[in-house]
């Protein structure tokens, strides 16, 4: 007799498939977090974080400014907008502000 699914039954269907959606979200997390790691570790690497290319060094005000060999964008380590910025009252240094 194929009837209607008991209360029991409904209860561990719905454990079953909120233990297999919390498995498939901690899965997720860890991929995630392996990502992000793999991204920091290029970046320490002289690694493109965006595409994993090679930074070549670029000279630019008396600083130095990573560049990507690739997809050509610019990565600026800490305290370096600043200096590029500094002094500069154009649209840049507004830019500046709002991240600052």
């Amino acid at each position: 007799m194929a009837g209607r699914p008991s209360e029991q039954e409904e209860e561990y269907f719905a454990r079953q498939e909120f233990e297999r959606r919390k498995q498939a979200l901690a899965t997720r997390a860890q991929s995630a977090s392996e990502e992000a790691q793999k991204q920091e570790a290029a970046v320490a690497q002289c690694r493109c974080p965006k595409c994993g290319a090679e930074l070549v060094m670029v000279p630019y005000k008396g600083i130095e400014i990573d560049k990507c060999s690739q997809c050509q964008g610019i990565w600026l380590d800490c305290g370096e907008l600043e200096q590029v910025l500094e002094g500069d009252q154009s649209f840049l240094s507004a830019v500046k502000r709002i991240f600052t």
